[in-house]
């Protein structure tokens, strides 16, 4: 199993289960069949974005909120996910199209919500490709900068 399927289903995990530690995740993670070691889960929880909540009896648990349209992820983190993730860029005037590994459109359509792109007006993921749609005239621009921080 890949990063981009691992990290969906710790998502899926963290929905599903109260987790209070990563040590618990490492758990639930192995008895779905997948090896991690506690710096991996580490690794994936930031990625993911995901926080220790108070819960009803106040203990406290991982979980992925939610993202206002206002809420910026670190610019740090939106250069792992590309350098991660982005194999291909490709533009046709304003439209910026992202190739990606199997099942890891989403993730790096997310990023780029979460990181407010400059230039970008919204993104589209499929499964293995994503479309950015950038500002008028801004399209050569964002492709380069996308390019540049994936280290393509």
């Amino acid at each position: 199993m890949g990063k981009p399927q691992r990290q969906h289903l710790v998502g899926r995990l963290l929905a599903d289960h109260p987790v209070s530690s990563q040590a618990q995740l490492v758990d639930l993670l192995e008895h779905e069949g997948i090896d991690a070691t506690q710096a991996t889960v580490s690794r994936d929880l930031e990625d993911l974005g995901a926080v220790k909540v108070r819960i009803a009896g106040g203990d406290t648990v991982y979980a992925i909120p939610e993202l206002p349209i206002d809420h910026h992820a670190p610019a740090d983190h939106l250069h792992r996910v590309l350098g991660d993730w982005v194999v291909e860029v490709g533009r046709s005037g304003d439209l910026v199209v992202l190739r990606t590994p199997p099942g890891s459109a989403h993730v790096v359509a997310s990023a780029i919500d979460r990181t407010g792109l400059d230039g970008v007006l919204g993104t589209v993921a499929g499964d293995d490709t994503l479309l950015l749609v950038a500002t008028e005239g801004n399209g050569q621009a964002v492709a380069a900068s996308v390019a540049d921080l994936a280290g393509i």
